[in-house]
C-alpha cells in the first residue's frame, strides 16, 4: 500500500451559513491523503496504474464549486467523487479548511477532516 498526498490546493468558494459567506465567498485550503495499491504502477512507471493526481484535484475542483453551508458537507461529498471514481482507493482521509473565517476575531483557519475506509 502507499499513500499519496495533494496538500493545500487553494479554492475561492462560497460555503458558509450566513447569506453573505454565500455570496462573498472566502478562500479554502484542502488537503488529501489517499492509500492504495500502487505496486503495478511502482513497477510499470505507467500512469494508467495508479491514482491519477489531476483526475483527484478536478474532482475536488468540481465540489468545491458546489456551495454548501458547512464544511462537513463539503468533505463528504469529496470522499464521495473519490471514492466512486477510484474503487481502488482504501482509505481517504480529506481536510476542509476556510480561512479567515467570520467569527468575530482573528483567526486564521476552520477545519474539518473526513476520514473513511474501503
Amino acid at each position: 500500500m502507499a499513500i499519496i498526498e495533494i496538500e493545500n490546493m487553494e479554492f475561492y468558494a462560497y460555503h458558509g451559513c450566513y447569506r453573505e459567506e454565500q455570496v462573498v465567498g472566502n478562500q479554502f485550503q484542502v488537503s488529501i491523503l489517499l492509500e492504495a495499491d500502487t505496486e503495478v504502477a511502482q513497477n510499470s512507471d505507467n500512469l494508467n496504474d495508479t491514482v491519477n493526481y489531476q483526475v483527484v484535484y478536478n474532482l475536488i475542483k468540481a465540489e468545491m464549486q458546489q456551495k454548501s453551508k458547512l464544511l462537513e458537507h463539503v468533505a463528504e461529498r469529496i470522499v464521495s467523487a473519490i471514492h466512486e471514481n477510484f474503487k481502488e482507493v482504501k482509505r481517504i482521509w480529506v481536510k476542509v479548511s476556510k480561512l479567515n473565517p467570520p467569527l468575530g476575531g482573528k483567526i486564521e483557519k476552520v477545519s474539518v477532516s473526513v476520514e473513511r475506509t474501503f
